[in-house]
C-alpha cells in the first residue's frame, strides 16, 4: 500500500522544488547572457518592436542565439512565441 501512496506523493511538486526550477531557469537565462556579444540585446529589442507591430507579444516570447558552427559560420537563431487566435 505504501508503494500507492508514494507514487502520488511523488508527482506533488512542492514549493521548494518549484523555486528550484525557477532559479535553474534564471541561472541558465545569466549564463546565456554573459557569453553574447554585445550587440545582441539592442538586435533583441528591435526585432521585439518589429513584431509587436503585428503581433501582441512580451519580451519573454522572443529568444536570439547564436552559435558558432565552424571556423567561419556562426548561425542567428531567432524563436518567437506566437499567440494563435
Amino acid at each position: 500500500m505504501s508503494g500507492i501512496f508514494s507514487f502520488w506523493r511523488s508527482n506533488k511538486k512542492t514549493s521548494a522544488s518549484i523555486a528550484k526550477e525557477r532559479l535553474q531557469v534564471i541561472v541558465a537565462h545569466e549564463r546565456s547572457a554573459a557569453s553574447q556579444p554585445e550587440w545582441m540585446p539592442k538586435l533583441q529589442q528591435e526585432i521585439l518592436e518589429v513584431i509587436k507591430k503585428y503581433v501582441e507579444i512580451d519580451s519573454s516570447a522572443l529568444n536570439i542565439e547564436v552559435r558558432n558552427e565552424g571556423q567561419d559560420i556562426s548561425v542567428l537563431e531567432i524563436n518567437v512565441d506566437c499567440p494563435i487566435k
